[in-house]
């Protein structure tokens, strides 16, 4: 097994390779393999194709938990014949993982082709190439995520028509699933630009977050060992299968349904004034 820098390679069940964190104790894209589950997840959940063809100008996809570059690279690999500008903002704290996968690029594969400018993008923090048809411009913020939407820079920050949504679990990392995150988030939206958010959670606290914090909400689809993820967007129209009163109704009977408020992970189950204001929600009329 070959370690360093705090993360080490693990082979899954299929054969295929993944990066393991020794610190946080979790794997990156755990069942299928990174490149599956980010095809699975963002690329066809986020139906880039098919908003790359309908946007005439620079689509602007936000990469939160740039991790070891399984999502980003995924997304620009699948859509790299398809004509028009793409400006990926990669967040993460550490570009620690995405060193160590590029030591072991030929084993974890998912790389290959962007060896080169992710390596650039590391040095520079921002990488301008052309890729298949099209101009692409990949940007890092390296910077604590809650703390960067708060400062003045965020309002800087292009407006996303899309959100990758990978961070680390509530458990592992509860600072980056908090109800007042997720408000900020919505609050540095375009609400004239349509924009949606996918995760691999399908926990209950996550989704009264992200519908507390203004976003309509929907299931999302299976990916890997998931029969459910979850999708969330600044619209109504982006969401094939949103939550319904029945949901509704199971949340509030719900052991772990309260959002976190701060960054200290707990269960609790809804207060009153959170049924309320999750009861008014124009989802639910």
């Amino acid at each position: 097994m070959q370690r360093g820098a705090g993360y080490k390679l693990v082979r899954l069940a299929n054969g295929l390779y993944s990066v393991h964190s020794l610190v946080v104790g979790e794997t990156f894209h755990p069942v299928i393999g990174p490149e599956a589950e980010a095809e699975a997840l963002y690329v066809r959940q986020l139906a880039l194709r098919e908003r790359r063809r309908a946007e005439p100008g620079e689509l602007v996809i936000w990469d939160v938990g740039l991790g070891a570059a399984a999502n980003a690279i995924t997304v620009l690999r699948h859509t790299r014949e398809l004509p028009g500008p793409v400006r990926l903002v990669s967040f993460d704290c550490t570009v620690e993982p995405l060193r160590f996968a590029l030591r072991h690029a030929s084993t974890l594969g998912y790389l290959r082709d962007y060896e080169g400018w992710t390596a650039q993008l590391i040095a520079e923090r921002r990488v301008a190439f052309s890729d298949g048809v099209r101009p692409v411009l990949w940007e890092l913020h390296l910077a604590d995520f809650p703390t960067l939407l708060t400062t003045p820079q965020a309002a800087y920050l292009p407006k996303p028509h899309a959100i990758m949504f990978d961070a680390y679990s509530p458990a592992r990392n509860p600072a980056m699933w908090t109800l007042p995150l997720f408000r900020t988030l919505w609050g540095l939206l375009d609400p004239a630009r349509p924009c949606a958010m996918p995760t691999y959670s399908r926990s209950t606290m996550l989704r009264v977050a992200w519908l507390l914090a203004g976003f309509y909400v929907g299931r999302g689809q299976a990916a890997g060992e998931k029969d459910e993820t979850t999708l969330a967007a600044n619209t109504l129209d982006l969401i094939s299968r949103p939550l319904d009163r029945r949901w509704l109704l199971r949340a509030h009977r719900s052991t772990s349904a309260e959002p976190l408020h701060g960054p200290v992970y707990r269960q609790a189950p809804l207060t009153a004034e959170t049924w309320e204001r999750l009861r008014a929600h124009p989802q639910f009329r």
